[in-house]
């Protein structure tokens, strides 16, 4: 089975986008913080990640950039979820290196689709 890596501090967040990714055949691996996600990262090899803007400590566009920097093979999708929906956002969640970003809340029966757009998965 796939895995995703889900970095959400919201537990709330967390359930709903897990059931969206694993009704989808993704296993998921999640972290709390950006730290805990960074560390992850290798020890997982996931297929993709979801990473939250507002997250305790290191801010979702910090640990992308450093997976980013981190990464020593290939680049792995990286999908940002945020409250944040102003102008401008888009523009720095995608030059901190996100694929994409994705407002909250998600809509867990369509999410899978918007996902397999940004990471050309086929399933």
């Amino acid at each position: 089975m796939k895995q995703v890596l889900v970095i959400e501090d919201n537990p709330e967040n967390l359930r709903l986008i897990s059931y969206a990714l694993k009704r989808g055949g993704y296993g998921i691996v999640s972290a709390e913080t950006g730290e805990e996600g960074i560390e992850l990262v290798a020890s997982t090899r996931p297929e993709f990640i979801i990473v939250d803007i507002s997250l305790p400590g290191i801010d979702g566009l910090e640990v992308t950039r450093r997976i980013r920097r981190g990464e020593a093979e290939g680049r792995i999708p990286i999908i940002a979820i945020t409250s944040l929906a102003m102008a401008g956002d888009r523009e720095r969640v995608l030059e901190a290196g996100c694929d994409g970003y994705f407002e909250k809340p998600i809509d867990p029966l369509t999410i899978m689709e918007r996902i397999h757009r940004i990471t050309g998965a086929q399933r």
